[in-house]
């Protein structure tokens, strides 16, 4: 934890404070129905300070830097939804909300996630999706040059072969990867 904040504190992570436009905002205001969003490895809040405010009831974000939850907290307050963010101190492998959500949301964050954890994990927070809730992952699966990140296209691979993908946008050259994903039905 002490590194992460070290990194926020010092600058490190400047580059991320202003994602206005990311290609994720669309996905999350038609999958969140105004409702409640858990954005795991949440960084300084841009997704709850940048999404549309009336795309969301509210809003938890989780992360392991102190220092990152406190400039989304005074992010929302100086926008005035400090009411309607709330921000936690925590691991989001191990975390266990207190509440279901429209949308759990791992933006770059599953960067983070060992891969023989990824559909373990995914399973336990199915338990904290609303019915027709969904989970959506944005990071970048490819590299600039075109060629795929083996870990992270196979983390793909896991949703998609035990999850319902609901959507799944590539932009393939070095761009972002979306995909909108829920737990199978049951027969």
């Amino acid at each position: 934890m002490r590194l992460w904040d070290q990194e926020f504190t010092t600058g490190h992570w400047d580059f991320i404070d202003n994602t206005m436009g990311d290609c994720v905002y669309p996905y999350l205001e038609r999958y969140s129905r105004n409702g409640r969003l858990l954005d795991l490895g949440c960084g300084p809040g841009n997704t709850a300070n940048e999404l549309a405010a009336s795309a969301y009831q509210s809003y938890v974000g989780i992360d392991i830097s102190e220092a990152a939850l406190q400039k989304g907290r005074k992010r929302s307050e100086t926008n005035g939804r400090g009411d309607k963010n709330r921000f936690e101190l925590g691991d989001f492998i191990s975390y266990a909300p207190s509440q279901p959500f429209d949308v759990i949301l791992f933006r770059e964050s599953m960067y983070h996630v060992p891969l023989k954890q990824v559909k373990a994990m995914l399973l336990r927070y199915s338990n904290y999706l609303t019915d027709g809730g969904v989970f959506i992952v944005r990071m970048v699966t490819s590299r600039s040059n075109g060629t795929d990140n083996r870990r992270l296209k196979s983390m793909v691979d896991i949703i998609v072969q035990e999850f319902e993908v609901v959507e799944n946008r590539s932009d393939g050259n070095g761009g972002p990867t979306v995909v909108v994903f829920r737990p199978r039905r049951r027969a």
